[in-house]
C-alpha cells in the first residue's frame, strides 16, 4: 500500500527567521504522526537553516528546483550535490509556474530528472494542462506528452520518483479541480506509467494532486484510492493550516 505523502511548496515566500518560526509551531503539532510522509520545500535561502530546524523530526526537506549538472559556469543555478549537502532528500521539478512563467521545456526537465535520480534525490515531477488545453479536450494528450518527454530514456524504480498532477488553471486561483477530475487524470497517469514501464512500477509510484489544496478539501482528494497525497502551496505557509492537512493525511 502506498503511504500518503504531503509536500509543502513555499514558493518565493519566507525569510529564514519566518521559516524557523514556522518549524517551531509546526513540529510539535505533527510529532509522532504515523501513516503519512511530510516534506517541506522552502526557498533556497532557507534550506540550510531549515535542515537544522527539522533535525530529529520525521519531516523531510526538499528543494523547489535544481540544475542538471553539479557545477560549472551556470550563474544563479543550484546543482544536485549542493542540495544533498544542505540536507535535501526531494526536489520539485517541472512545476507549472516554471514551465509557464520561466519557459522551462520538457527537454530540460528531462535532464533535471536524470540528474536528480543519479544523485539519489527523489524528484517530484509535476505535469498538468492549462485551462485552454482542457477546454479544447486536450488535457489527456498534453499530460501524456509531458510524461513521455520528461521521462524519456529514464529507467525507474517505483519508489525513486513521485508524480504530481497540477492543473495549471487550479494553482493559486482558489479554483479546484473536482475530485473526479483529479481521479481521472491521476488514474490516466498511472496507466500511462504502466505502458511506459510495467504494472509493478506504476502501482508503487506515489501520485499527488496539487492545485489550491487546503484543510477544507484535502480529505475529499485523499478519499480517492489513486490519489496518494498532495503538493500544497498557499495553505502550507501557515503552520496551523499545514498541520491540519498533515493530520488529515493519516485518514487518507
Amino acid at each position: 500500500m502506498r503511504k500518503t505523502l504531503l509536500v509543502a511548496n513555499w514558493k518565493m515566500n519566507k525569510t529564514c527567521q519566518e521559516a524557523a518560526a514556522f518549524a517551531e509551531k509546526f513540529l510539535p503539532e505533527v510529532a509522532g504522526l504515523d501513516g503519512v510522509d511530510l516534506v517541506i520545500c522552502p526557498p533556497f535561502t532557507c534550506i540550510l537553516s531549515m535542515n537544522g530546524s527539522l533535525s530529529g523530526s520525521q519531516v523531510a526537506l526538499g528543494a523547489q528546483n535544481m540544475f542538471w549538472t553539479d557545477r560549472g559556469a551556470y550563474t544563479g543555478e543550484i546543482g544536485p550535490s549542493m542540495l544533498i549537502d544542505v540536507g535535501c532528500r526531494y526536489v520539485i521539478l517541472g512545476h507549472s509556474e516554471r514551465r509557464q512563467i520561466l519557459g522551462e521545456t520538457d527537454v530540460n526537465i528531462n535532464r533535471k530528472v536524470k540528474a536528480a535520480l543519479e544523485a539519489e534525490l527523489i524528484p517530484i515531477l509535476c505535469v498538468g494542462e492549462t485551462l485552454q488545453e482542457r477546454d479544447n479536450q486536450l488535457a489527456l494528450e498534453v499530460v501524456k506528452e509531458q510524461l513521455t518527454r520528461d521521462l524519456k530514456d529514464i529507467s525507474l524504480q517505483g519508489d525513486a520518483i513521485v508524480m504530481a498532477y497540477e492543473p495549471v488553471w487550479a494553482i493559486g486561483t482558489g479554483v479546484n479541480a473536482s475530485r473526479e477530475d483529479a481521479r481521472e487524470m491521476i488514474t490516466f497517469i498511472r496507466n500511462h506509467l504502466e505502458k511506459m514501464y510495467d504494472r509493478e512500477l506504476a502501482q508503487k509510484v506515489r501520485i499527488l494532486y496539487g492545485g489550491s489544496v487546503n484543510e477544507d478539501n484535502i480529505a475529499d482528494f485523499l478519499a480517492e484510492d489513486d490519489i496518494d497525497g498532495a503538493l500544497v502551496g498557499g495553505a502550507s505557509l501557515q503552520a496551523a493550516s499545514f498541520a491540519k492537512i498533515a493530520k488529515a493525511g493519516i485518514n487518507g
